[in-house]
């Protein structure tokens, strides 16, 4: 299984109205490839069913999406998360653990 694969894996896990985090998708994958993990979700082939939208920045912000962040907002206010600012209002309280 590529990295790639292996990131769409756990997008899979995430449930709606939950986000995590670039470096939370490294961490759980055992390296610190912050960045591959960007560019796993940017070539995403399904970005809708293997849910890429609902991973955010360490600190809160919600980065790229291939769609536009505007989109990218929509689709998480859809699932009942607040955004202010192109930021996630207490983000920590929507993280999703992966087991």
């Amino acid at each position: 299984m590529t990295f790639n694969q292996r990131c769409y894996e756990l997008l899979s896990q995430i449930p709606k109205g939950k986000i995590v985090t670039y470096k939370q998708i490294a961490n759980t994958l055992n390296t610190k490839a912050y960045r591959a993990v960007g560019n796993a979700m940017a070539n995403n082939p399904n970005p809708i069913t293997v849910p890429c939208h609902r991973v955010i920045k360490s600190n809160g912000l919600i980065g790229g999406y291939v769609f536009g962040t505007k989109k990218k907002i929509n689709l998480l206010e859809d699932e009942g998360i607040i955004i202010k600012k192109d930021e996630i209002v207490d983000f920590k309280k929507h993280i999703h653990l992966f087991k």
